[in-house]
């Protein structure tokens, strides 16, 4: 059984209850991790990690769930502005689908469009200098990505769901 979700709601039905989220912003060269509370109200950013190859990436987003007892992943999606996928898309689903054969713990995608902007944007408006910004930003953006899936959860819980 796979548990990839392009849908919130059917993610949220299987995760545990008490149980931080992770939310990963992928990129070439990096994977930014954020991690949420138990009550999965807000996401803080945690760490950068230097991607190398699939098998040492893995192992250190894994070992982080673990530490932290996640209960699920939220993988950000980076979509075009017009909302048609291209080859990062199809490289984020890849990486989920060998991630999900390494672990049983539920993945969600969630539209990342113009989260590293948004970071970048709160950076210089905490006047935090060009240099820190680049060490920081891909945690930052994964915060952005992984508060905004919190917000929606927040809204289904609101609604009943």
């Amino acid at each position: 059984m796979t548990l990839i979700f392009e849908d919130i709601a059917a993610f949220r039905a299987l995760l545990p209850a008490h149980r931080p989220l992770i939310g990963l912003d992928l990129g070439t060269r990096t994977i930014g991790v954020a991690v949420s509370d138990l009550m999965w109200s807000v996401a803080t950013p945690q760490e950068t990690i230097r991607r190398t190859k699939f098998t040492a990436d893995a192992a250190a987003l894994l070992a982080i769930a673990r530490d932290r007892r996640a209960g699920g992943l939220i993988l950000g999606l980076p979509r075009n502005m017009d909302g048609s996928e291209g080859p990062r898309c199809q490289s984020t689903r890849a990486f989920a689908r060998n991630l999900s054969r390494l672990s049983d713990l539920p993945i969600c995608f969630w539209d990342e469009r113009l989260s590293t902007i948004a970071a970048e944007r709160a950076l210089i408006e905490a006047d935090t200098s060009r240099k820190r910004r680049a060490e920081v930003i891909d945690h930052v953006a994964a915060a952005y990505i992984l508060q905004g899936a919190l917000d929606r959860l927040a809204h289904l819980q609101g609604q009943g769901q």
